[in-house]
């Protein structure tokens, strides 16, 4: 699609020697170490690097905007010829919403959960000055229906809790668009997104940037994905630049020894082992909002003791319904659920709490999982008060071994979760899940939003605390490459559905299900030219047969 004819004599975004620092023990120290860089319009920048690196700081800042507990110290951000370090207040917020926009990570915690969707997508432009109530909600429709979204005439009259984590992630990014803005922020959409489903969201992000022109900072730490979209590749380390070049030139030829590590692919594979009775045994189990919403049908699934056992499937497959069916969060209406070989009450408060102690989560989201107002210490002690009973002194000792198991410095224990790394907060709350000694943890989406090298620390360990005392896992995941690295037994969800299931070799070798061989097919490769070979592939019915993807364009 050709683009629109815009003024390309100048930058959009000028950053100059920004730095920006971070408040800690009442000293402050800088984290964002004299970054500069343009951005013109039309044009997408990546920015990547570890959990750590800067990126979210930076991406915030280029809209004028810090964090609190954090102050722009020095430096320039000028949009469109205005500054946005020094000006006041009320005129950044004329310019947040309208044209300048920020996509989080975290889509649970963006929304208000008591307004529809609809609502609070149409409250930008509300506030910016439309007054058309039916010109905005065909707009916000319209969006809807680009990213793909399901009936997207009724979909905006849901609330937040009611969507999967990709549809939520999706919607964020319409209320991000209401008002067409010139500068958009992207901090890692695609993370908590399937892999189909991150095909249709990277596709839409470029037809934006191609139709309206919009410059764009694209935030992540995945650069298969980047390559996608980014039209130039900022690589950041502690705060500073460590390498800048167009995306091709990047990915032939990278030349700091820093982003070499980066490119590395992970190379965990664990060898699978299925030899052991089950643990958990689901029947024929049916379950959802109410009768009248199914969600799971008819799941069958054996759980072997002290094994892994993978789920993986697009957004709204069932997986974390199955997650929290199993743990009682979400009755099922139907089937039985076996653990150890007795029969588990469908609710949780029907549970005993000696029964709550040998089955635990670990969250997708540790922004939303850990208490901010409580300490790391006291966020491990409330487990091992209530369920073990111990004292002061051995609640101590306990939490100093849970700190040396998750390889967690104990200094870290006198903080709050918002002031630790994406990282840190969840080995914390992992640390919480083996504070009672579970005999089962389901681990929703752990290292979804964690950086390459965090992430395979994270798989490292739960492999490790696997080894050590014969914990079992169910690990909900769209990421096939973490599904290698942990997994023994793949369980394959379409639409509530087990469509295929089996050890890992078998899964991962040809041939597969068509929706098996859908989802393998839809990993990104480090490739700029991936995107629109897939595309096209499946426009003109290439992908796979009886799986397809309604594309957004």
């Amino acid at each position: 699609m050709r683009k629109p004819a815009f003024d390309e004599a100048g930058p959009l975004l000028e950053v100059r020697d920004l730095r920006v620092e971070g408040q800690s023990d009442d000293s402050w120290h800088e984290i964002v170490k004299g970054v500069s860089f343009d951005l013109k319009r039309g044009e997408v920048l990546g920015l990547i690097g570890e959990s750590g690196a800067g990126k979210s700081t930076i991406g915030l800042a280029s809209i004028g905007y810090v964090r609190p507990g954090c102050r722009i110290k020095s430096g320039q951000v000028r949009y469109k010829g205005i500054d946005l370090v020094s000006a006041p207040e009320r005129h950044k917020r004329a310019l947040w919403g309208a044209e300048l926009a920020y996509v989080a990570q975290s889509a649970a915690a963006a929304f208000n959960p008591a307004h529809r969707l609809i609502e609070q997508c149409q409250e930008p432009a509300i506030i910016h000055g439309e007054r058309s109530e039916k010109k905005l909600r065909d707009k916000i429709v319209g969006l809807f229906r680009k990213l793909s979204l399901p009936e997207p005439e009724e979909i905006g009259e849901r609330y937040p809790h009611q969507l999967s984590g990709g549809q939520l992630q999706r919607v964020m990014t319409v209320m991000a668009m209401s008002c067409h803005p010139g500068l958009l922020i992207f901090d890692e959409p695609t993370t908590a997104l399937d892999v189909t489903t991150q095909i249709e969201v990277l596709a839409t992000i470029k037809q934006i940037v191609d139709e309206f022109g919009v410059a764009a900072i694209y935030i992540t730490h995945d650069l298969a994905v980047v390559s996608q979209v980014a039209d130039r590749i900022i690589v950041l380390r502690y705060g500073e630049i460590v390498e800048e070049a167009s995306t091709r030139k990047m990915l032939a030829a990278p030349e700091a020894a820093y982003t070499k590590t980066l490119w590395a692919v992970r190379k965990l594979d664990k060898q699978e082992n299925l030899a052991a009775k089950p643990i958990l045994q689901l029947r024929d189990i049916d379950a959802g909002y109410g009768r009248s919403l199914k969600v799971l049908d008819q799941i069958n699934l054996d759980v072997p003791r002290g094994r892994t056992v993978a789920v993986v499937g697009e957004s709204g497959s069932g997986k974390s319904t199955l997650a929290r069916t199993i743990m009682g969060l979400q009755p099922a209406f139907a089937g039985t659920i076996e653990f150890d070989g007795v029969a588990l009450p469908f609710a949780f408060k029907q549970r005993s709490v000696p029964l709550h102690r040998r089955i635990q989560m670990i969250y997708q989201s540790p922004d939303t999982a850990l208490n901010p107002r409580r300490r790391v210490r006291d966020i491990l002690c409330r487990p091992l008060h209530r369920h073990l009973h111990l004292s002061a002194e051995a609640r101590r000792q306990r939490v100093a071994e849970l700190m040396s198991m998750v390889e967690l410095n104990t200094r870290l224990l006198e903080r709050l979760p918002s002031e630790l790394s994406g990282g840190e907060k969840q080995r914390v709350c992992i640390a919480r899940a083996l504070a009672v000694e579970p005999e089962l943890i389901i681990c929703d989406e752990v290292t979804s939003a964690l950086d390459q090298i965090v992430a395979e620390g994270v798989l490292k360990l739960l492999l490790r605390l696997q080894q050590q005392i014969g914990i079992t896992y169910i690990f909900i995941t769209h990421d096939l490459a973490t599904v290698r690295a942990i997994s023994d037994w793949i369980v394959v969800m379409h639409r509530g559905r087990i469509v295929e299931q089996g050890p890992k070799s078998q899964i991962l070798t040809p041939p597969r299900h068509p929706y098996t061989e859908l989802l393998f097919s839809s990993m990104p490769e480090m490739d700029p030219a991936w995107l629109p070979r897939v595309l096209q592939k499946r426009q003109t019915g290439g992908a796979a047969q009886g799986a397809s993807v309604e594309m957004s364009i």
